[in-house]
């Protein structure tokens, strides 16, 4: 017996998931973080997804994605341990805040907080400057510091359905000194666990279609480790330069969508 037809709508929406997990994927493994700057918007403005939906949909399809990417980085040693359980034990309990303030933002709010993350990721971005050698003894001071950061990416990952990356990488360069590329590879071990912890709360809260997140995931893992490959011999200046584009244009598209969504709303209320 042949298996039942997916109504087209559904197939469709299908298709456009995948398409955008393959491109998050590449780019999770590229910049170590983990797609959701891609999937969330291109869930919202391409799958036409709800703002809420989109963000808990990303979360659970990042899950294999990092798992895949970070593969890459290991292969090369490019993954720093003790920092990852530092800043996973912050993440994990960040992430359970994250995802309890999902579910009573307004999805205007969300909207603008993610693209002024972007925005400020971007401008980091393109004041790039050389890569440190490496950071000190792990100490005290430091394991807090890992822990703190942990919290603040798990709760961005938990509310705005990304991994929590994009804080990650900038504050282990810039704040603890690691190495661009194995900082990298220590945000997406991280961002393994964190995204479980945010998934699980998601379903709990019926905050994510896992037929969606399926297709981004799958499709995300087969370009994730391609991705953390070429990041292995990528200038860190054109790799900076790219990624900044990219999040300067994610950011602008949703700016836009924010505006439609306004004044269509003031139309229809005139």
């Amino acid at each position: 017996m042949r298996p039942p037809r997916l109504p087209a709508d559904t197939r469709g929406d299908l298709v456009r998931a995948a398409v955008i997990g393959a491109l998050a994927g590449f780019l999770s493994g590229l910049f170590g973080v983990g797609g959701g700057i891609l999937i969330v918007p291109g869930l919202v403005l391409i799958a036409h997804m709800d703002q809420r939906l989109a963000h808990g949909t990303s979360l659970a399809a990042i899950v294999p994605i990092a798992a895949a990417g970070v593969i890459g980085y290991l292969i090369d040693d490019k993954v720093d341990g003790a920092a990852a359980l530092c800043i996973t034990l912050g993440a994990m309990l960040g992430a359970l805040a994250g995802t309890k303030a999902l579910q009573v933002l307004p999805a205007r709010t969300l909207r603008l907080a993610f693209a002024l993350i972007l925005l400020l990721t971007a401008a980091r971005l393109f004041l790039h400057e050389g890569d440190p050698a490496g950071r000190g003894a792990l100490d005290p001071a430091m394991v807090v510091g890992f822990f703190a950061l942990g919290l603040a990416s798990g709760a961005l990952s938990g509310l705005l359905g990304v991994g929590g990356g994009i804080i990650m990488v900038p504050v282990m360069v810039l704040g603890f000194g690691i190495p661009s590329v194995v900082a990298k590879g220590t945000s997406l071990l991280v961002i393994i666990p964190t995204s479980l912890v945010g998934t699980w709360r998601n379903l709990r809260n019926g905050n994510a279609r896992i037929d969606l997140a399926l297709a981004v995931g799958v499709a995300g893992t087969l370009t994730a480790f391609a991705g953390a490959r070429v990041s292995i011999v990528m200038s860190d200046v054109l790799s900076a330069v790219l990624f900044g584009l990219l999040l300067v244009f994610s950011a602008a598209r949703l700016l836009l969508t924010d505006r439609r969504e306004r004044r269509g709303s003031r139309e229809a209320g005139g």
